[in-house]
């Protein structure tokens, strides 16, 4: 499917990318390089697309699908501790999630999706989305119009997975990837001595009971057949031994499988917190940080990709699952609330460093499984024959 040269100018780009990392809507450098790149393939490009993204267009002027595949192009603040030749040269910034290795792949696929062209029908859409870590990139291109004008039928992308198989595919429909919702609450309680509690309101115990008591939410509001996690990351209060303080500070955050999983989680969380705070004669404050919705794959265009990924031979293994791979969440899913499509999976390897690690390294040898996928489902989306 891909030449030696192909090959080589991916691997060469990847390490490129690598040593060069860029946090979220910093990928300045990163998205000349693909525009400039993208544009001598031959293919319509926008730049400054929700800041630093760039949407690279293939109108083959014949009636057909709109289809986009996209990849992540963000880096994250992490020192790398490899010593690999292509090692990060920007202190404290490390490409640790694989985002160098999804643009390789992606710009793979786009050079040899370009030498398809003759045979193909419809639109293609390939999106180079900046800040997926943290930065709601996904959302963003979303309001910039990236999936209208004209209007995407289904659109797919990708991520690496460490601790599987190098190389093998797979695909999980229907809930894929977990919802993440932060949440900042103050409880605002009145300061004393330690000795007189009675004549204070202790938010620091106030706090430690909505500690204890979210954990029920988990238990007993959200179903058991449902995935969904609780963690208060953060608790900050008082600075003297003999002080009550006057208030405290909690960071909430909740991972959830599914919407009605984040229903039942994130819809409770303030009549908790509401609760406990009356209880004490405690007032709080509560704000939402952060969101990114549960990544749902569309079934039948799970089905879609396995098919076609195992009629194209694009790896020796391609598997459907039955269980979410991580709780981990994907700004990917900001695109599936508006079309259909599927997220899949390709195997980084079973040894090495977990993704977001400062050993992190993405595997060359699955940019041609990754790209080979991109390249197959353009051919038998929008082929002619």
């Amino acid at each position: 499917m891909f030449t030696d040269s192909q090959l080589t100018r991916a691997v060469a780009l990847r390490h490129d990318l690598h040593q060069h990392p860029e946090l979220k809507f910093e990928e300045h450098r990163t998205s000349a390089l693909l525009a400039e790149r993208l544009e001598t393939l031959g293919y319509s490009v926008r730049r400054g697309i929700a800041g630093t993204g760039v949407v690279a267009e293939l109108d083959t002027r014949k009636p057909g699908p709109v289809l986009a595949f996209r990849a992540d192009m963000d880096a994250l603040p992490i020192v790398e501790a490899n010593q690999s030749a292509y090692c990060s040269v920007h202190e404290g910034r490390m490409h640790a999630c694989g985002h160098d290795g999804h643009t390789a792949a992606l710009m793979l696929a786009a050079e040899a999706i370009m030498e398809r062209r003759e045979t193909l029908c419809g639109h293609l859409k390939l999106l180079f989305q900046p800040a997926e870590e943290g930065g709601n990139g996904a959302e963003k291109m979303v309001q910039a119009g990236v999936l209208d004008s004209p209007r995407v039928d289904a659109i797919f992308g990708y991520h690496n997975r460490p601790g599987f198989e190098a190389g093998l595919v797979f695909v999980k429909p229907g809930s894929a990837m977990g919802g993440n919702d932060t949440y900042r609450v103050i409880v605002h309680g009145r300061s004393g001595h330690a000795a007189m509690p009675h004549l204070a309101v202790d938010p620091i115990y106030v706090g430690a009971s909505i500690v204890q008591q979210v954990q029920g939410m988990v238990g007993r509001h959200k179903s058991p057949l449902r995935a969904g996690v609780i963690t208060v990351a953060a608790f900050h209060a008082g600075d003297a031994a003999n002080v009550i303080p006057g208030s405290a500070e909690l960071l909430i955050n909740i991972r959830s499988d599914s919407p009605e999983a984040r229903d039942a989680l994130v819809g409770g969380l303030e009549v908790l917190v509401s609760g406990v705070c009356s209880a004490h004669g405690a007032t709080y404050e509560m704000e939402h940080q952060h969101h990114v919705p549960p990544l749902v794959n569309d079934a039948e265009w799970s089905e879609r990709v396995l098919e076609i990924a195992r009629k194209h031979e694009v790896s020796p293994r391609i598997e459907q699952i039955d269980y979410m791979p991580t709780m981990g969440a994907e700004d990917f899913s900001f695109y599936l609330q508006q079309v259909p499509g599927c997220f899949f999976f390709v195997g980084n390897g079973e040894q090495g460093a977990y993704l977001h690690n400062e050993h992190y390294d993405f595997n060359d040898a699955i940019l041609p499984v990754a790209a080979g996928t991109f390249v197959a489902l353009a051919e038998a989306l929008m082929g002619t024959s």
